[in-house]
């Protein structure tokens, strides 16, 4: 008989990645009471973490408990210390992160909180761990959800969604994370609600095109309620599963993606609909948006599964082929 893996009572956390979602992340874990054991690369935040309690570059209101906060650059000392591993570095640049890991993963759960695609392998974060260090899905999961960093790190009520295929290990994640400002729910669609958090940053992109270029409210919504049809059509096609994509880790997720202000996919793309370059909006934005890689490894998946995505379509032209946004947006509006 095979035993199930069963995440014990380790009151440490490992987390890799020191972003504004690592960082809200963690200070949602120490509300919780979860020693932190960081993998920070960042030489400037490392030092702040350690002498202040503060992540200098992001989130830099929020302090955290030094004594119970273990900063290091040290990766491996992160999977030596704990058994659940957060992962929340951005996607392009996650094998970076991982590149001196020597330590087994074996006996360890490793959550995804990033929400983007490996480029040029076309996986997302939870087929890579698969893949690469041959975890059993029974030992890796996800959480995500419409959750701004900036909200979280405020305090402000939050809708999360823990993802897993083994239910019990799913609850004893969402227990770490739940607070009285983080409501957690549970799915065992790790497909689906992956790729919904992929596709939402692509859509936030053709919203904030359509503000840009100075379309209204109209026909945004116009605009949001096809993405949602298009990201339902995409994820059932390709991974048919019972789901529902109404509920806040898909439909949700999208919408405060394409609406928010604090949306830095939604910003890229207004910026390029004012007049920007790609590369000038790029290089504007502070931090990582997802869907400028997102939009280019779905392309490519795509070619396999051949659905049909006019939207996606538009912003991989805008991004990569660099075909007028004015033209190719006034296209679309004839497709909605």
């Amino acid at each position: 008989m095979v035993m199930k893996y069963r995440i014990s009572d380790n009151k440490r956390c490992g987390v890799i990645g020191y972003g504004t979602w690592a960082t809200a992340l963690v200070h949602a874990l120490q509300k919780n009471g979860k020693e932190i054991c960081w993998h920070v690369r960042n030489q400037e935040v490392l030092e702040s973490l350690r002498a202040e309690g503060r992540n200098a570059k992001y989130l830099s209101e929020l302090e955290f408990d030094k004594a119970r906060i273990c900063a290091t650059d040290d990766i491996n000392e992160v999977v030596r210390e704990c058994e659940v591993i957060l992962v929340a570095a951005p996607s392009a640049y996650l094998k970076d992160f991982l590149k001196d890991l020597t330590e087994s993963l074996e006996n360890h759960f490793v959550l995804s909180a990033t929400k983007g695609i490996i480029p040029d392998d076309y996986i997302t974060i939870t087929e890579y761990f698969n893949r690469t260090y041959s975890i059993p899905y029974s030992q890796l999961g996800l959480i995500s959800g419409p959750s701004h960093a900036e909200e979280v790190a405020r305090n402000r009520l939050s809708y999360l969604t823990v993802a897993c295929k083994d239910h019990e290990n799913a609850r004893l994640i969402g227990e770490m994370f739940s607070t009285d400002f983080i409501r957690i729910s549970y799915s065992d669609d790790i497909y689906g609600i992956e790729y919904a958090a992929i596709l939402k940053n692509i859509y936030a992109l053709a919203s904030g095109l359509a503000v840009g270029l100075g379309y209204g409210d109209n026909f945004r919504a116009v605009l949001t309620a096809a993405c949602a049809a298009e990201m339902t059509r995409y994820i059932q096609e390709s991974y048919p599963f019972e789901r529902c994509t109404f509920n806040s880790a898909y439909l949700g997720d999208l919408l405060v993606t394409s609406y928010s202000p604090l949306s830095r996919n939604r910003r890229l793309g207004q910026l390029i609909g004012h007049g920007c370059t790609v590369k000038s909006a790029l290089n504007e934005l502070t931090m990582i948006a997802e869907g400028y890689f997102a939009s280019a490894c779905i392309h490519h998946i795509n070619q396999k599964h051949n659905i049909h995505m006019p939207i996606a379509d538009m912003v991989y032209d805008v991004l990569y082929r660099k075909m007028n946004p004015r033209k190719r947006m006034k296209e679309l509006t004839f497709l909605l």
